[in-house]
């Protein structure tokens, strides 16, 4: 599994085993937040051993972007914390989740110990805000993807954790391809009225929004950067 330090205090995680997916971890000094957790249980316990040893903290909270496997099968390894998500997120991995994960239990056995654990705090509109130390983390919906999906904004410092809404092929089977476009537009215009609007897109890595600087030969950091300022620049006209 990567691991990256993209802020002080923000760390990011990308999986070796499935679809480079990713996670993120914001750190107090008290407690941590994860977002998200990954595909199969060793690499979400490596999170979780993460914390505990090298930032010396508990997880208080458990972030869902949206309710797929590998971002919400995970959830069951973090005991004690409150999992937060999309009202739909919860329906979801009720309706779908348990017998998807029965089913996938009997053809992969690393999974005999997963448990679905859905959100216990969970909202349908508007943004929900959350405090992490000095961190702000602005939560809000993220749809397109899955009709459940949400982001994480790190207020402070312009990183966004956006699950799924980011893809080199857009994935919309369980979304809508409109409401996907109208999540990435809005990563950006959350920064476009601010004068430094063209150094906060920079920020916006290629890696925060859960994707690989090395897909299409290493052009996609390029294709990315140039995307964003193209949006940042529509939305200031």
């Amino acid at each position: 599994m990567h691991r990256e330090r993209v802020s002080e205090n923000v760390f990011w995680f990308q999986s070796e085993v499935y679809a480079q997916v990713t996670a993120g971890v914001v750190a107090g000094p008290q407690w941590a937040v994860v977002i998200d957790t990954l595909a199969l249980p060793d690499e979400t316990l490596a999170i979780r051993e993460f914390i505990e040893r090298e930032l010396s903290v508990p997880v208080r909270y458990v972030i869902n972007t949206h309710y797929h496997a590998d971002h919400a099968w995970g959830n069951c390894f973090f005991p004690g914390s409150t999992v937060v998500a999309h009202a739909k997120c919860r329906d979801l991995l009720l309706e779908r989740g348990e017998p998807s994960l029965e089913s996938a239990k009997k053809q992969n056995p690393n999974l005999r110990q997963v448990k679905i654990v859905p959100p216990q705090m969970t909202f349908l509109d508007g943004e929900m805000t959350l405090r992490v130390g000095k961190k702000n983390l602005i939560i809000a919906p993220a749809y397109g993807h899955s009709e459940d999906g949400i982001s994480v904004l790190v207020e402070e410092d312009r990183i966004l954790f956006a699950g799924d809404s980011f893809m080199p092929i857009p994935y919309i089977v369980d979304g809508d391809i409109d409401e996907n476009i109208t999540s990435i537009k809005k990563s950006v215009k959350s920064i476009a009225r601010k004068k430094n609007a063209d150094e906060l897109v920079e920020e916006i890595t290629i890696e925060s929004c859960g994707k690989s600087r090395v897909y299409l030969g290493g052009l996609a950091r390029n294709l990315h950067q140039r995307n964003l300022h193209a949006l940042l620049h529509h939305m200031s006209q």
